[in-house]
């Protein structure tokens, strides 16, 4: 760049006096050349400085890189760190053992009681087939009842009917909030 800005201005310069004279244009844009040159030198310079003053920055950062700062830790420091880590990995692994003994004796000492104390299994639902005045059943629900289980309970008694058949029966009946002792009315086949 700098040999091209001082070829430019010898050749500038040595372009004869009579030339420029002649035309005022062309001595104008000469100047206007000139001042260009001018500032990218000046730019060019600026540049430099700041690319001195980067690698001064750079050498002083590689500088402390190389320098061991306060929180260096010696061989000795390693091994006393690794030494402690192995023995609170120790402490946990015999913890965890402790736990999973207790875990396995509670485990045994729950299905002992859980066999002894079986629960009774449910009955199946009571159908009462008495017939109401609009061809149907009235039925009580009992523990456990979800429509399907009654439909499917008077289906085994040749009574063919379905949940959405129970559902149109009983109209604001909530399949999901059957009560035990609520009584619902089951259509009578058609």
């Amino acid at each position: 760049m700098k040999r091209i800005s001082i070829f430019l201005a010898f050749a500038l310069l040595a372009t004869p006096a009579i030339v420029r004279a002649q035309d005022a244009a062309t001595e104008e844009r000469f100047n206007k050349l000139a001042a260009q040159i001018e500032v990218l030198i000046e730019s060019k310079d600026a540049q430099n400085k700041k690319i001195e003053e980067l690698a001064r920055a750079v050498e002083a950062l590689q500088q402390q890189m190389n320098k061991p700062g306060p929180d260096f830790a010696s061989q000795q420091d390693v091994k006393l760190l690794a030494d402690k880590i192995r023995e609170v990995d120790q402490k946990r692994q015999e913890d965890n053992d402790r736990i999973l003994d207790g875990i396995k004796k509670e485990l045994k000492n729950f299905s002992v009681a859980a066999a002894r104390a079986s629960t009774p299994r449910p009955s199946p639902p009571v159908i009462d087939p008495t017939p109401l005045p609009d061809k149907g059943y009235e039925y009580m629900v009992q523990s456990g009842d979800t429509l399907s289980v009654i439909a499917a309970a008077y289906r085994e008694k040749n009574i063919k009917v379905s949940v959405t058949q129970i559902l149109k029966a009983n109209p604001g009946l909530d399949e999901k909030r059957l009560r035990v002792g609520q009584k619902i009315f089951i259509p009578a086949p058609q």
